[in-house]
């Protein structure tokens, strides 16, 4: 009998985790961490309801924390098994999880040093250590290639767009095929290729994280120039939480192509983010994984002055030049971005610009919602900044690209499960499914057990 059980990223963009057991065999597809609303991340100090020693390996779509950051800890409670993934996911993966098990350290540290945990003492989820050792565990396959998984399953993997190395999973198991979309990217990226389309599935598992928005068409290369060039007016500093894998990388392009406009001038830009500089390495890593021909590659990412070491990135939150800083992370949650956040929010000059899905409960998301006043390291830093938005910037499919990589599929599934969505995007998605392509569609509740 196959099942499907949802751990996390059901009801939430976060934490997603998908069981399927089928006969003896348990296999998790993705394994991430519960981020946002303070109920959401308490999770991650919860036992999963299935015993990691028992689960027998680990498929994962990409290697976004909501998707990966719960590895470690899945290793550090018994999980032993492979964790199979693309050979551009482990990568960005090993800088990921490296960086999370950094930072955890570094805000357990802070918090013990400064008394405002309740816990004492206050502790990592896990530690470096741990995600230097689950790294042994990945097992990079070669996208298209049918890969053997335990229990007798086979799995394919084909490009999702979204981020480097990010694919859809194929399973096919005891004359069954699930399908799993991951994270779905746009359509006509200028860095990153379309969402590839699978032929058939008898079900297939969609992620809603845009089920009920369209991303506005505008030129977004226009529109980050309005930002810039009225904040640099002002005498201000731009300040770009980002996520280091993508995001980054993507506005870097734009601001290349804003500069060959002649829409940039000389206002110079700082990608402050070690790990962000890492991954734009891994693009040069993975040429056929992006369209960027090499002379442009060269061209946009020469633009930017790299900043790695921590008193240049605190020299960065001192000048108070009109400037561009891209830096993580991109919701706000934690890295350097909230040095530079404190420094810049309380001045009406500056401009605080969100480009990416901004989760419940982040500081992104009160910041774009209108806050007043954030928390940072434990003190209230007031809100002056203009706050700004790029919709049109995100990494993920909207409700239009959706319904298109589900068309690509030649006939319906028996079923469509819907997870990793907000539940009004969620439930919007369900109902323009059915409407539209008329197939059986279920949203996903965590913890409940659907027989396939």
């Amino acid at each position: 009998m196959l099942t499907l059980t949802s751990l996390g990223g059901a009801g939430t963009v976060t934490g997603s985790k998908h069981l399927l057991t089928y006969g003896d065999t348990n296999l998790l597809v993705d394994c991430g961490l519960f981020q946002g609303l303070k109920n959401l991340r308490e999770l991650n100090w919860q036992r999963l309801s299935t015993d990691p020693r028992t689960i027998d390996g680990v498929v994962l779509t990409h290697a976004h924390l909501d998707h990966s950051g719960y590895l470690p800890r899945l290793a550090l409670d018994g999980f032993a098994g492979s964790i199979v993934a693309t050979r551009a996911t482990r990568d960005v993966a090993e800088l990921l999880l490296l960086d999370s098990a950094w930072l955890q350290e570094k805000d357990a540290e802070f918090a013990n040093r400064k008394g405002y945990s309740k816990h004492h003492p206050a502790l990592p989820l896990y530690t470096v250590e741990d995600a230097e050792r689950v790294m042994k565990q990945f097992q990079p396959v070669a996208l298209h290639q049918p890969i053997a998984l335990p229990g007798g399953a086979q799995l394919r993997f084909r490009r999702a767009g979204h981020i480097l190395g990010a694919a859809t999973a194929q399973i096919d198991v005891g004359g069954q095929r699930i399908v799993f979309s991951g994270d779905l990217g746009r359509y006509d990226d200028p860095v990153l290729h379309d969402p590839e389309s699978v032929p058939a599935a008898d079900y297939v598992v969609i992620e809603s994280t845009y089920g009920n928005r369209r991303h506005d068409r505008s030129d977004p290369v226009a529109a980050l120039g309005e930002i810039i060039t009225r904040t640099v007016r002002r005498g201000g500093t731009v300040v770009v939480p980002a996520f280091a894998v993508g995001r980054a990388q993507s506005l870097i392009h734009d601001l290349w192509l804003l500069r060959q406009r002649g829409g940039l001038a000389n206002v110079p830009v700082f990608l402050d983010s070690p790990m962000a500089t890492s991954a734009t390495e891994l693009l040069q890593k993975y040429h056929d994984e992006h369209k960027l021909p090499s002379a442009a590659f060269e061209a946009a990412f020469s633009a930017v002055t790299y900043v790695r070491d921590v008193e240049e990135s605190k020299a960065l939150s001192a000048n108070r030049y009109p400037k561009v800083i891209i830096s993580a992370s991109g919701m706000a949650t934690g890295g350097r971005v909230l040095h530079h956040i404190a420094a810049f929010a309380s001045d009406h000059r500056n401009t605080l610009l969100f480009s990416g899905y901004q989760a419940m409960g982040t500081r992104g998301r009160k910041l774009l919602e209108g806050a007043r006043d954030v928390k940072i390291h434990g003190s209230w830093v007031p809100v002056h900044a203009e706050v700004a938005e790029l919709p049109m910037l995100s990494a993920h499919a909207d409700s239009d690209e959706l319904l298109r990589w589900l068309g690509g599929f030649d006939k319906p599934p028996r079923r469509l499960f819907i997870v990793h969505g907000e539940p009004e995007a969620s439930e919007a998605l369900r109902e323009r499914v059915q409407r539209e392509l008329g197939w059986q569609a279920s949203v996903v509740l965590q913890g409940e057990r659907y027989a396939l």
